[in-house]
């Protein structure tokens, strides 16, 4: 499956193997086009890990590429509606490729998990987590998702 993501999308999955939670490692994988620096973004997507702070709610990789999505397309200007509706929209429109292609964007449906949130302290990364959780994939998913977005809008 992996000769079919990108090198950006590849870039997102290493990030994540190197222990970067989820939402960072996709931010990352788009720092040539969103003008952060590694350490302000690792610091911004921190929280985000785990469907936000391990409350297993939005998929960290989805809000990660919400993210950089907001950083290389959103308007800084409060009152431009149209640039905020199109914004929305294109999250919107991932939102929904996301949850067709993989049946939720919800980071406990995602892990098959029936508790609403999980202990707030981060699992270990062994080999077993990494086998036993699509984490990995998804973050290469997300990156790839957006990436094929911001090309279509070219």
């Amino acid at each position: 499956m992996e000769a079919e993501y990108s090198a950006r999308a590849l870039r997102a999955k290493a990030f994540f193997e190197q222990g970067y939670n989820c939402c960072q490692a996709v931010l990352l994988a788009f720092d040539d086009m969103t003008g952060l620096d590694h350490e302000t973004a690792t610091k911004l997507a921190a929280g985000f890990g785990g469907g936000i702070g391990r409350l297993r709610e939005v998929c960290g990789t989805f809000t990660g590429a919400c993210m950089a999505l907001d950083l290389i397309s959103g308007s800084a200007d409060p009152n431009e509606k149209e640039s905020k509706s199109q914004l929305y929209a294109r999250i919107q429109e991932m939102a929904r490729q996301f949850a067709q292609d993989n049946g939720s964007y919800i980071c406990r449906d995602l892990l098959n998990l029936t508790e609403k949130k999980s202990s707030p302290t981060p699992a270990d990364r062994t080999p077993e987590y990494y086998k036993k959780r699509p984490c990995s994939e998804m973050c290469a998913y997300s990156a790839q998702l957006l990436e094929n977005l911001l090309l279509e809008q070219k």
